[in-house]
């Protein structure tokens, strides 16, 4: 039988305070991106559908560059995230209140420096100038 959280997830993130309820969002639709690069488009059952803290950063990184272009860092930025670790960090008050799930292999740890925002939102590299 599954558990129902003890709070909702809006009153857990208001009471974190850390990340507005925004970036939540982004976060969930993030990790149905990275399910579906890990997975497959195909209809994977619940528990076949776990993806690393790594490729949910990955399918983040992905999601605000599509989404945001050049503004992506700027966009995180203002939701205080600045690093992969704050991505883990949502993740985790996410488990410990009980709306998500984690394996006995996950760890906060898997979502450490998983990339650099300086060199994953590189602004330099956006632009071709012609003559």
């Amino acid at each position: 039988m599954v558990e129902k959280p003890e709070k909702p997830i809006e009153q857990v993130i208001r009471e974190d305070g850390r990340y507005p309820p925004e970036a939540f969002s982004f976060l969930h639709e993030g990790l149905g991106r990275a399910v579906e690069m890990v997975h497959g488009g195909g209809e994977a059952p619940p528990g076949q559908r776990h993806v690393t803290g790594q490729q949910l950063c990955e399918g983040l990184r992905n999601l605000a560059i599509e989404r945001w272009g050049l503004l992506a860092r700027a966009v995180l930025e203002k939701w205080n995230i600045r690093c992969t670790l704050d991505f883990g960090n949502m993740v985790y008050l996410m488990i410990d209140s009980g709306h998500m799930k984690r394996t006995d292999e996950d760890s906060i740890e898997d979502f450490r420096d998983v990339f650099d925002f300086d060199d994953a939102f590189r602004l330099d590299d956006a632009f071709e100038i012609r003559e």
